[in-house]
């Protein structure tokens, strides 16, 4: 059965200090329509500049994970992220009138109880899930880190091993079956640290937004008391003691295992950034931001690659084809040297496939980098609009009494050299249907399995005998 994509039912907002910037932020989550995504939006800055929660927009991984676009950043995105990708929601535009989302209390939880008060709205369109086609692994010897994404077709599920050689914290799991699991074993699992790493972000003046209650801050050495009343002073606390856990007095633990949980909740915010829903099981030993948004990278690569070759169908350049080039020479009026197609494949009232095959004594390659021989990209384009004309001349009874003449093109881009050997098929597809002899129309070139060239065109047909 599909899943349809949701989002929320109206705004809410919620406000509260960045933990590195220290600076007062109020955001505000807004429903948006399908296939919209996670965006930010920095309503704060001229133009109110938009924020894809997307991979390839992250710039810092070193305290958090942090997005840039459009010249503007959004830091510390994972918590929230994992807020929206716990309730499965697909569709979210987040205002921010600042640079650092809101610590809250260093979970996921405030964000939940905030969305959850807005409530969920179904939308007409599907959920589209990525399943997870077999193991991916990433690996990083020097940190001891390992992850793998495994096969697991009904469920997202997680499992987060930690190890940091600390005779307090120690190795802890935490694992999840099921997204559905997230709001109770996870969001509320808050952000850690070592005394060792507070002391130097203090140092350097990294927490200004700290101020002990939105973090569980992990004792791995000795410390006395005239330190423990220095860190007292600086966070504005009576007295701050070290707890029979191996941490500071200043918060209870949530569960045993809470850093683990958090790591994991890290992981699931971070995931999201890969820009569509999961199924599979995750695993992970030591993960952290930097590890995180590489294996996210790497599962974003597979989804285009898979995504492309599923678009992209490979013809027998030496099937019986539908015109021969004769045949195409008594519907386009082009000529060698400017016929540029030599077969049509395929011709259905809403696409066309016709081939090129490039020589080396195609007239072209005289002055065109005779030395390095590649056909021009203009060439390219001319032999996908003729392809084209063939499918829109296609409509009327005497194509031969009658011009195509190409209105726009759109979007050309050109992927790959096309050289003497190739044979060069193109596939134009009508985007809408054909209205007063005006078709329009998505074109691709490939050359084997791999898309060399692609563009929008815009053509209508005109009698000119």
């Amino acid at each position: 059965m599909n899943v349809k994509q949701r989002t929320i039912k109206e705004p809410v907002s919620v406000s509260g200090t960045g933990l590195h910037t220290g600076e007062r932020v109020i955001m505000t989550f807004n429903p948006a329509p399908e296939k919209h995504g996670y965006k930010f939006r920095r309503i704060d800055l001229p133009g109110q500049p938009i924020i894809d929660a997307d991979v390839d927009n992250v710039t810092d991984t070193s305290r958090g994970t942090t997005l840039t676009q459009n010249g503007a950043s959004v830091s510390t995105v994972e918590h929230v992220l994992a807020a929206l990708v716990g309730l499965e929601i697909d569709n979210v535009l987040i205002d921010m009138d600042g640079p650092e989302t809101p610590i809250m209390d260093g979970s996921s939880i405030q964000f939940i109880d905030a969305i959850e008060k807005a409530g969920f709205e179904e939308q007409a369109a599907d959920r589209e899930y990525y399943h997870i086609p077999y193991n991916i692994h990433y690996s990083e010897a020097d940190r001891k880190v390992d992850m793998v994404a495994m096969p697991l077709d009904d469920e997202y599920r997680f499992t987060c091993m930690v190890d940091y050689n600390s005779q307090v914290l120690g190795s802890q799991h935490a694992t999840i079956s099921t997204l559905a699991e997230f709001k109770k074993e996870i969001a509320s699992s808050r952000t850690f640290c070592f005394l060792h790493e507070l002391e130097m972000l203090v140092k350097h003046d990294l927490i200004k937004g700290g101020d002990l209650n939105n973090a569980i801050v992990v004792v791995d050495k000795e410390v006395d008391e005239e330190e423990l009343a220095h860190l007292a002073k600086l966070f504005n606390r009576k007295d701050i003691n070290v707890a029979p856990q191996g941490i500071l007095n200043n918060i209870e633990l949530r569960h045993q295992n809470e850093p683990a949980r958090h790591k994991l909740l890290d992981m699931i915010g971070d995931l999201a950034l890969v820009g569509v829903p999961l199924k599979g099981h995750i695993m992970a030993a030591r993960p952290g931001h930097a590890a995180n948004v590489a294996f996210a990278k790497k599962i974003k690569t597979l989804i285009k690659k898979e995504r492309s070759r599923k678009h992209v169908k490979v013809y027998d350049p030496n099937m019986t084809p539908v015109y021969d080039t004769v045949q195409i020479m008594n519907i386009l009026p082009h000529r060698p040297p400017m016929l540029l197609v030599d077969k049509i494949l395929e011709l259905t009232k809403t696409h066309v496939v016709g081939l090129k095959a490039v020589t080396m004594n195609e007239p072209f390659f005289v002055g065109h980098f005779p030395g390095a021989p590649v056909m021009p990209g203009v060439l390219q384009i001319e032999a996908m609009a003729q392809t084209g004309g063939i499918l829109v001349l296609n409509t009327v009874p005497d194509p031969e009494n009658w011009l195509t003449l190409f209105l726009k093109i759109e979007n050309a881009r050109f992927k790959d050299k096309v050289l003497p050997g190739d044979t060069l098929i193109f596939r134009c597809d009508l985007v809408a249907p054909i209205r007063r002899g005006i078709a329009q129309m998505k074109g691709i070139g490939m050359v084997g399995e791999k898309i060399v060239v692609e563009a929008e065109l815009m053509a209508q047909i005109v009698r000119y005998k």
